[in-house]
């Protein structure tokens, strides 16, 4: 090459090399991390001013991002509260106001979002609540891996089966993180370990043996500890925005509650909120202004320079990182959880330095003077208590637009939860022991329950639940039967009673309740197939027919619907039909007694004698091996 061509081709590089020097470099997008921990209260974090337990993580994570001490879940309840958190929404706009509720489509998720934004979006839970496959359906949309439990647990425990250790949790993150690099990533963390029952490993379960839900808290901190230390290992936490709240609080026996899911008062609806921004923006800061979790959703997509949805009711927490804003937002509470027990439902506002419960009898607090939410300053006159009512219907009306609906109106004749919380520790002292296979405990528990209300639909259902599996079938259909004269529109209470009434050979009585149970809620498969069992029992195969005709359209693939089809068939002397599709079957179902058993009667009632003896001799064999 000539020196003049060589000199010039340096320059050309020497000049883009400069150029390229001098040109601002754009700045990655940040990995996003929302880290919830269940039932954690503001008040019971080290960092929030408690020194009752060490809470070195959260601290850490203060230091380096911004803590909100005044913030405030819309919801008491772990699926509300969170689904609230994800969409932006309160409870009565998302729609999502009880588990097993599913999220609309039509209310976009952080997940989908930030996915649309070219996002690697995966969340872990640490609760079968929150499973997408049964509890919390709708919740894995826009996450490319939602970490749900196992379908089947081989376990009794309850770790693994309904609830997995924080360390677990966040080991399961890490491992995906590790095999998908690439990002940006969304990470949705749930460590459930502070929820009851409060039952905290070694050492903390030894360190923190007289207040044990701080033992649990400790332990939670712990495998938060775990995975920012990963994260720095791994280069990611730098850049990263790390949002680390509390869903809801837990009652610890103030206004005499127990756990959660109740009440409105502070003790459950106030959390910890601290928001890492990337690099060292806003470390140190504390932020007293009121905020609420309906507002991370949007503060995360602004963050990460996407756009939110038109719908929603939180707003982004930008204008307070840098000090620009220190103005408090009105806080919203709902729970409609006390309608499953028959007791009125409770909304609350925040606002100005008080707070109004909307109740059967209403109550009014002056937060700066009695921030404990003791002393009752309702007036139905009083300036604060109209404003209130005024906000209140302002969310009633927005609520009903967002869910395409009228606005409900208040159930202001059911008793008020205030008069039934000693009765809701019971019920949930005798759930947790139910869960963890101690029914003895369960139904003692229960019958407490019954002493103080034997008319609790709740505790009559419960006990007939435990005596169904018990056997003992003929106190179950008595407690269920009560159960449904209370509630009539207890769909599930029916159903049970059809199982205990089948059991005892009822027929007529289980076929008259599990088609009641069927005219309230028509999708309930095992309800077809054991209706359509008790009406072959009572000599009517036609009507048979037509439940697993039925069931089969639920489920098209179910062995047991097409074996009792089959059985209805050959009962009414339909056998070539039947034949054909026991036929057909036997193919994908070689070890099937029972259908080789049906095909044995086929056969027969066609005069294929020698096919029928195969049949009923596979049938013998197989049941033999078994």
């Amino acid at each position: 090459m000539k020196p003049v061509k060589v000199l010039h081709t340096l320059y050309i590089v020497l000049i883009l090399s400069a150029a390229a020097a001098s040109a601002p470099s754009k700045t990655p997008p940040p990995d996003i991390f929302l880290i919830t921990i269940d039932t954690l209260r503001a008040d019971h974090v080290h960092c929030y001013g408690y020194t009752g337990v060490a809470t070195p993580a959260l601290d850490a994570l203060a230091k380096d991002g911004v803590r909100f001490t005044q913030a405030f879940t819309p919801s008491p309840i772990t699926n509300t509260s969170h689904a609230s958190i994800l969409t932006g929404l309160l409870p009565g706009s998302h729609g999502v106001t009880d588990f097993g509720v599913p999220l609309s489509v039509s209310h976009p998720t952080v997940a989908e979002l930030l996915k649309a934004q070219n996002y690697h979006t995966a969340a872990f839970i640490g609760a079968v609540i929150l499973d997408s496959k049964s509890l919390a359906p709708g919740f894995d949309r826009g996450f490319d891996y939602y970490d749900n439990f196992p379908e089947h647990s081989s376990t009794k425990s309850r770790w693994g089966r309904l609830e997995r250790r924080g360390m677990d949790v966040v080991e399961h993150a890490e491992n995906w993180l590790s095999k998908h690099p690439a990002g940006p990533h969304f990470l949705w963390v749930h460590l459930y370990d502070p929820h009851d029952p409060y039952e905290p490993p070694a050492p903390y379960s030894q360190v923190y043996k007289d207040h044990l839900y701080d033992g649990e808290i400790a332990y939670a901190d712990s495998a938060l500890a775990h995975f920012i230390t990963y994260l720095k290992r791994s280069g990611m936490y730098g850049n990263s925005v790390i949002v680390a709240a509390g869903d809801h609080g837990e009652g610890l026996g103030e206004h005499h509650e127990d756990t959660h899911g109740i009440f409105l008062y502070d003790s459950t609806t106030h959390v910890p909120l601290i928001v890492k921004l990337p690099g060292p923006r806003g470390a140190g800061a504390v932020v007293t202004a009121q905020v609420r979790t309906l507002d991370i959703m949007p503060t995360l997509l602004e963050l990460a320079s996407a756009s939110a949805p038109q719908k929603k009711d939180g707003d982004s927490l930008e204008p307070y990182f840098d000090g620009k804003s220190e103005a408090a937002r009105p806080a919203f509470g709902e729970t409609d959880y006390p309608l499953r027990f028959g007791w009125a439902p409770l909304r609350s506002v925040r606002s100005d330095g008080f707070k109004f419960i909307e109740a059967p009898r209403p109550e009014l607090y002056d937060l700066p003077l009695d921030p404990a939410e003791m002393t009752n300053k309702y007036e139905p006159q009083d300036a604060r208590v109209e404003k209130s009512l005024a906000m209140l219907a302002e969310v009633r009306s927005k609520e009903a637009q967002l869910q395409g609906s009228s606005i409900p109106a208040q159930e202001s004749s059911l008793p008020d939860p205030k008069d039934k919380i000693e009765e809701q520790n019971l019920l949930h002292t005798a759930m947790i022991a139910a869960e963890d296979n101690r029914p003895a405990d369960a139904c003692k528990t229960l019958e407490k329950a019954l002493a103080l209300d034997p008319k609790s639909p709740t505790a009559l259902r419960q006990l007939g639940e435990l005596e169904l599996q018990a056997g003992d079938h003929v106190q179950a259909a008595h407690h269920f039967k009560a159960a449904a004269e209370i509630r009539p529109d207890d769909a599930v209470a029916l159903f049970h009673e059809g199982q205990a009434l089948e059991k005892t050979r009822d027929l007529g009585g289980a076929r008259d309740v599990l088609e009641a149970s069927l005219k309230l809620v028509p999708g309930q498969f095992e309800a077809r197939l054991l209706l359509g069992q008790v009406y072959l029992g009572l000599k009517d195969p036609a009507a048979a027919e037509d439940q697993y005709e039925a069931a089969l359209l639920l489920q098209p693939g179910s062995v047991e619907a097409q074996l009792g089809l089959a059985d209805a068939q050959i009962t009414k002397g339909n056998f070539a039909e039947a034949a054909q599709s026991l036929q057909a079957l036997s193919k994908v179902q070689a070890k099937n007694a029972h259908l080789f058993d049906l095909l044995a009667k086929a056969y027969s009632g066609l005069g294929k004698k020698t096919e029928a003896q195969q049949a009923a001799t596979k049938a013998k064999l197989l049941s033999s091996n078994k």
